[in-house]
């Protein structure tokens, strides 16, 4: 009784993370090479796995190794079952843990460029251990397929299982290059930029564009026929600056061409709703240091990195 009880409580942790050794490795030898201990003893140990569960995990011959269709349900569950355990011993230890490891985020092509690198080297020269995979796509991940720890996105949330922590929002506003205003009165109401040329960012607005004033709170929706359109914020400025057509653009993104003259904010009273930001991750009951970190560090960093 004694040896089933131990077998089943945190040796168990030992001989799941032997299994999953083994099956990275290619063979018990070269587990056992790794682990620093004897075959025999990791041979002993995949034995102990396999009588605890009744299950044969692993076909061996003299020159192959084979998972079992049991083994291969038991290394996914394995592998799960060992990232919690050790996400349980950082948490447990607390602030005396150093976060570690690789976190993979993915962020979009625009903030990811520009305004999140700060946060993020702020956030590696904090935690030294860690190392980050910043993979830039303006989409929604498949965390799991894709081994995304947690991504930054704009706009709206519609997946229910997944942590939408929203970090701040994006003001967006009117804007063109002044060459496209020339012989043309300077707009006073949306009503009057229905007659120019218009670029749209797909993401966001393609056909119609909505505003709303800052006096009084009055919507208004104006029909567009775009002359061009993107997904790319880079692209819709580089357009603009062009003097392809008016646009609505972040904030953040044209304050400078803003303040050089080479693009007008028109309509400085009327605005586009603005984008909500969000930090989105898989739901888990135990999360590893260097995510829970990261999350700290960016809920209190991205606000003012996007210029709210």
């Amino acid at each position: 009784m004694t040896n089933s009880i131990s077998t089943r409580g945190a040796d168990r942790i030992e001989l799941f993370e032997t299994f999953v050794r083994i099956v990275d490795a290619g063979s018990l030898s070269a587990a056992a090479l790794q682990m620093g201990t004897t075959q025999p003893t990791v041979s002993r140990r995949l034995r102990a796995l396999e009588d605890s569960m009744g299950l044969s995990l692993l076909q061996r011959s003299t020159h192959v190794m084979k998972l079992t269709e049991d083994g291969e349900r038991c290394l996914a569950l394995a592998r799960g079952l060992l990232e919690t355990w050790n996400a349980l011993d950082a948490n447990l230890r607390g602030a005396a843990a150093l976060p570690e490891g690789t976190l993979s985020v993915l962020a979009p092509h625009a903030f990811g460029q520009e305004q999140l690198i700060g946060p993020v080297a702020d956030y590696l020269r904090q935690y030294p251990k860690v190392s980050i995979e910043w993979l830039l796509h303006d989409r929604r991940p498949d965390f799991i397929a894709e081994g995304i720890d947690c991504a930054i996105q704009v706009g709206a949330i519609v997946d229910p299982s997944v942590v939408a922590l929203k970090l701040g929002q994006v003001s967006r506003i009117v804007v063109a290059a002044p060459e496209l205003l020339d012989g043309v009165e300077l707009p006073t109401q949306p009503v009057d930029l229905a007659g120019l040329p218009w670029l749209a960012l797909r993401t966001f607005y393609r056909n119609e564009v909505s505003l709303r004033s800052k006096l009084n709170d009055e919507a208004v929706t104006l029909a567009v026929s775009p002359r061009f359109s993107t997904d790319s914020l880079y692209a819709l400025r580089s357009a603009a600056l062009k003097g392809l057509g008016v646009c609505v653009s972040s904030r953040w993104l044209v304050e400078g061409e803003i303040a050089s003259g080479r693009l007008i904010h028109l309509l400085p009273n009327w605005c586009a709703e603005p984008l909500p930001v969000y930090l989105v991750y898989p739901y888990s009951r135990i999360y590893p240091a260097r995510l829970s970190r990261f999350i700290e560090a960016m809920r209190q960093a991205v606000p003012a990195a996007i210029n709210l």
